[in-house]
């Protein structure tokens, strides 16, 4: 794959990011797993100030093994291999913030958003705790080659999977899967172990939150839903249920599963992914018929 104009991809000899498809395909969901790469590049590594464990904290660690169970029970998998902190595909094409680069910047990129403004563009500045990634300031061709030799073909595969879903059953269903620090402190009783994201009801039928839901509270976990995070680029692009496709952004306390800190599984992953494997089978086993007729709960508000 290369990208830009004199810029090998720093992924020439490895894929950037994998299908992962079932021998038969049994339901119209989709799972997508964004931010879990950990493969880094040696020229990106060489061109951060972080070290190794430092540049990690952006990535949704091990989330693409919670829900590594899917293929194998009838729904595709789609899961990075570069990290979040190289390329965030849940990000705008060109979201990019103009200090990072060498050249100026047009008026077609994307400088102003809230996103860039706090470092988290589609080629982030900093990682968790506003450290800066870069020791010198990137080449737009830097840019490009990410943009255009990964990124474009990521959201390509992805919306190949979601067509292939409606065609085959009328429908789709996106699940993002996405993990996130531990929201306040500990003990907290209001502290949420997951956030459910449908951009406040307008991405993703109710019944179907309402489902996904269900599975996590029955296991004794807090949800929440749309705060702190109603679902980024990849929701709220995808999610069209007029259209068919339902989109919903899954995010994971990573305090349920890892240690934050040293980025290892401690004795709750088992737990979890277990509890993962339940949701597959429960979203695939849900009722299309019901699905289909469906309305959103801003919609259904609405009327």
């Amino acid at each position: 794959m290369i990208g830009g104009e004199g810029v090998r991809s720093d992924y020439w000899d490895q894929p950037a990011f994998e299908t992962i498809r079932p021998r038969r395909l049994v339901a119209p969901v989709v799972f997508n797993s964004p931010h879990s790469g950990r493969v880094y590049p040696e020229r990106f590594l060489a061109m951060t100030r972080l070290d190794h464990l430092s540049i990690r904290q952006s990535e949704d660690a091990f989330v693409d093994e919670l829900f590594a169970r899917a293929p194998h029970l009838g729904a595709p998998l789609l899961r990075a291999h570069f990290p979040r902190a190289y390329l965030d595909v849940n990000r705008e094409p060109w979201e990019l913030d103009p200090t990072m680069f060498a050249e100026p910047l047009s008026d077609r990129f994307n400088t102003t958003s809230p996103r860039v403004a706090a470092g988290l563009g589609t080629l982030a500045r900093v990682v968790a705790e506003n450290k800066p990634i870069y020791r010198d300031r990137l080449s737009l061709d830097d840019a490009r080659m990410r943009i255009e030799g990964i990124y474009h073909p990521y959201h390509a595969a992805l919306q190949k999977l979601l067509s292939e879903s409606v065609t085959s059953f009328g429908l789709a269903v996106l699940i993002d899967c996405h993990s996130m620090p531990r929201i306040g402190k500990h003990g907290e009783r209001a502290t949420p172990d997951i956030v459910l994201g449908d951009r406040y009801g307008t991405t993703c039928a109710g019944p179907l939150v309402d489902l996904v839901e269900t599975v996590f509270t029955a296991a004794g976990l807090r949800v929440a839903r749309n705060r702190p995070y109603a679902g980024g680029f990849c929701t709220r692009t995808y999610g069209r249920p007029p259209h068919g496709v339902h989109a919903l952004q899954i995010e994971i306390s990573r305090h349920l599963y890892m240690n934050e800190a040293t980025l290892e599984k401690h004795e709750g992953f088992e737990t979890i992914k277990t509890l993962i494997e339940r949701l597959i089978h429960t979203l695939i086993g849900l009722d299309l018929a019901s699905l289909a007729g469906a309305a959103p709960l801003a919609q259904r508000a609405a009327e």
